[in-house]
């Protein structure tokens, strides 16, 4: 066994350990500062991949950015109270699960359809082009639209949280 695939397999399980922690977990921060961890692990996994950039990005967008705003929603909300745990509609909980179930499944089709591998051959990068050139290439030319959106919905979600977090202060 490699050193490589030592560090793979305890990274893999550390990154288990932290998603089963986290969705057991029964206070919202805790799940939030938990996914960072899975985050990180899967940036140690892109590490061995040898996808630097996209480690990068891992770490910098996702457990930095992302999760931030994840943190600040949960202490804006004030989502680890007791009241705020409990469910006004009783079929949510199947119905996520349903919908999740779903999901997976529908990745398991499309992984083990030809359209993934066809995908992967038509987004290969150029000749002499590196790993930050062909991911702007892509990025900006096939799915420019879908890097906008995102953008536009988490500017939206951040005005939506201050909107519902605002207190009223006349009172």
């Amino acid at each position: 066994m490699t050193i490589e695939t030592i560090v793979f397999v305890v990274v893999a399980l550390g990154a288990l350990a932290a998603a089963l922690t986290m969705v057991l977990s029964p206070n919202a921060v805790h799940s939030a500062l938990l996914l960072v961890g899975v985050q990180v692990c899967l940036a140690i996994m892109f590490l061995l991949q040898g996808a630097f950039f996209i480690a990068a990005l891992q770490v910098i967008v996702y457990a930095g950015a992302i999760m931030v705003l994840f943190v600040f929603v949960v202490m804006l909300l004030g989502v680890d109270r007791k009241e705020a745990l409990i469910e006004p509609i009783s079929f949510q909980r199947p119905l996520a699960i349903g919908l999740g179930a779903l999901l997976l499944a529908e990745g398991f089709l499309i992984g083990a359809s030809e359209l993934l591998p066809r995908a992967v051959a038509a987004n290969r990068a150029v000749a002499g082009e590196g790993n930050v050139e062909a991911v702007a290439r892509v990025l900006f030319t096939k799915w420019a639209f879908a890097f906008e959106f995102t953008s536009v919905t988490l500017a939206v979600a951040i005005v939506g949280v201050m909107v519902l977090a605002k207190r009223d202060t006349n009172s």
